[in-house]
């Protein structure tokens, strides 16, 4: 055998052996990383599509490696909920790659989309059954559960029995056994927005739960990821993007409810939307403020879509013209500049920057995280560090 195949082989595996792993624990690292993703019913087309970059610039340090081997937590709510778990839902049971890449996020809400949103009677509350989207669930997830997850995920919820929201999150598992519930549940329950989606119910060790849409506890789950991490890892340094569904520039509130049903269940739920509307404010604020003082603000990346074209509002027009038209918000979202919120006139701000050149900034830092990650690991275990061990080998195999 040559020396310089040799060589490669000692490399390959080495490589291998270093880089093929799940991201090792922040307890390895400086920072924590968090991505979170809004709802907002087919206007996740937005998100995905914004992702698929990211994904790609981490691809090229490592075609091996996914979403999951970069961040410690991915969080989600209703459509990000969802998305969260198809990012982080192992395809198999003896897999480290998840169910869906960013780009399959896309190209699944373009031809399932006008399934889950196709209504059978014109008349009836909800709008929609739920049934398709409930089999497409199951079908995907199976009997996965919140345990199994490539890495930790915070999923808000609201328990519209209990007047309560309800968090499901692996940080909770060893304290609220209960709360290991399947993802298909989970991601059932945090998707049933109002008026749209009947409520899911269903019972996990013992404890009985009757979900609607995470966005009566919070449409961007940002600040819940968070304070999870916060509670549970300790005083390292928090890295964030969030990413929006898309907001007009008139109507805030993004089209979460469906005026034609609206108010039969305002008048059935009335406590609920109470609860949900001052639990929810000041998100923005608070994350702002929470990374100008304790947190570099280079460590908090919102992209969103600002001004959002009102014939793309409903969050469950899913004709292929109106999925098209997302996907392009989300590719001319890349293009445009980073904008960070003034916490005193609520108005975004921009930068010197561009989306796509944050999100490669974005690429380098978690990449850079996640080998620093494995080479403390590695000493930890008594071994020499990958590069070390490659320039060993290379000494010996020179000498003879």
């Amino acid at each position: 055998m040559s020396l310089l195949l040799l060589f490669g082989l000692v490399f390959l595996s080495h490589f291998n052996g270093g880089f093929n792993t799940p991201l090792p624990p922040p307890s390895y690292g400086d920072h924590v990383s968090i991505l979170s993703i809004d709802g907002g019913g087919i206007r996740g087309i937005i998100p995905a599509t914004v992702l698929d970059y990211l994904d790609k610039a981490l691809k090229a340090k490592d075609p091996r490696t996914s979403l999951a081997d970069y961040f410690d937590v991915i969080s989600g709510t209703s459509t990000g909920g969802l998305m969260t778990l198809m990012l982080a839902a192992p395809n198999s049971s003896h897999s480290h790659q998840p169910l869906f890449t960013p780009s399959e996020v896309v190209q699944f809400y373009k031809k399932n989309g006008p399934e889950i949103f196709r209504r059978q009677h014109s008349l009836t509350c909800p709008k929609y059954d739920g049934e398709f989207l409930k089999q497409k669930t199951v079908e995907l997830l199976r009997e996965t559960r919140l345990n199994e997850t490539l890495t930790n995920v915070v999923i808000p919820t609201f328990d519209e029995k209990k007047i309560q929201p309800v968090i499901f999150s692996n940080y909770k598992l060893k304290t609220e056994s209960y709360l290991n519930a399947k993802l298909s549940d989970i991601g059932l329950g945090t998707s049933a927005a109002p008026t749209y989606l009947p409520s899911h119910e269903f019972q996990n060790d013992g404890v009985k739960f009757d979900l609607i849409d995470g966005a009566m506890a919070a449409n961007n789950p940002a600040l819940v990821a968070v304070s999870e991490v916060i509670q549970h890892t300790g005083n390292k340094e928090i890295m964030l993007l969030s990413l929006g569904t898309g907001i007009t520039a008139n109507n805030k509130l993004g089209g979460i409810f469906d005026g034609v049903c609206q108010l039969g269940w305002l008048m059935n739920s009335f406590d609920v939307f109470s609860e949900a509307l001052y639990s929810t404010d000041m998100t923005h604020y608070y994350l702002a403020t929470l990374f100008s003082g304790l947190v570099p603000q280079d460590n908090y990346l919102r992209i969103e879509e600002y001004n959002l074209d009102p014939s793309m509002e409903e969050m469950d027009d899913a004709s292929p013209k109106n999925m098209d038209k997302l996907e392009k918000v989300g590719k001319n979202l890349l293009s445009q500049s980073v904008r960070r919120m003034n916490i005193n006139t609520f108005v975004p701000v921009p930068l010197d920057q561009t989306n796509a050149q944050a999100l490669d900034r974005l690429a380098d830092k978690l990449y850079a995280e996640r080998l620093l990650r494995l080479k403390r690991k590695s000493m930890e275990k008594g071994r020499r560090p990958f590069i070390g061990t490659v320039e060993a080998n290379s000494n010996r195999i020179s000498a003879a």
